[in-house]
């Protein structure tokens, strides 16, 4: 069944319409018609059956006919990832990844060996928001992982607040195995760039509360560090079993 994506303010009772993007997905890539038969997920966890009304040139109208369970559950987990950016598209990768396993956030942030600078990382934001969207529809998850404009580690750190659950920071030095959190809610983890981090950014961290963690002996790239410690965390206390 063919998926597509439409914010909740597209619906309209019954009704709900696709973007010009969308639309030209809908008829020159699939080639669908009006009366087949898709899916259309509103990004914010629900999803639908619907048929096609009309198909227009900047447009279409989907008829809702029913409110139906996502292919792809959501984690139990809410999992924010702060991630040190790269300058070339190794986040994409990112991005791509934290979506498949069911990641709710992302937070790009630039640390004093991140590759890239504030700037060059805004630029590229609507591109990693692309890519989320892309990833969703892919792997038929109903709500679209957020991504949080680039901030400077310091400002990122200034934003923590109780409601960003358990707090862990991927560190090779200093670093322990991950501790027993029970069963929450809420994690934030932090993933530093390549080269790590610096003595005084860890030591900034665990003043905010944050748990340097170990993921053993292994010598990992940067943006494997993030795949791997977002599946242990997903397999530990989300839902990959």
């Amino acid at each position: 069944m063919r998926r597509f994506y439409a914010p909740p303010e597209q619906f309209d009772g019954s009704s709900v319409t696709l973007s010009t993007e969308e639309t030209r997905h809908l008829r020159d890539v699939l080639r669908l018609s009006t009366g087949d038969q898709v899916q259309i997920f509103d990004g914010e966890g629900k999803e639908f059956s619907a048929e096609i009304a009309s198909i227009g040139k900047r447009e279409t109208t989907l008829k809702v006919v029913n409110e139906i369970s996502a292919p792809a559950p959501e984690s139990k987990l809410e999992l924010t990832i702060a991630a040190s950016v790269y300058k070339n598209d190794k986040f994409d990768l990112v991005i791509q990844k934290a979506v498949e396993l069911g990641v709710a956030r992302i937070c790009p942030i630039v640390t004093f060996r991140s590759e890239a600078k504030i700037d060059a990382a805004k630029n590229r934001t609507e591109r990693w928001r692309k890519i989320a969207l892309e990833a969703t529809k892919q792997c038929e998850r109903a709500r679209i992982m957020s991504i949080d404009d680039p901030v400077s580690f310091a400002d990122f750190l200034a934003g923590v607040t109780d409601q960003s659950g358990a707090l862990l920071m991927f560190s090779e030095k200093d670093g322990r195995s991950i501790p027993d959190l029970g069963d929450p809610k809420t994690i934030t983890a932090l993933v530093g760039p390549k080269g790590g981090w610096e003595d005084s950014e860890i030591e900034l961290a665990e003043e905010r509360g944050f748990v340097p963690i170990k993921l053993g002996k292994r010598i990992m790239k940067a943006e494997t560090a993030v795949i791997t410690f977002v599946a242990l965390l997903q397999h530990r206390f989300g839902d990959l079993t």
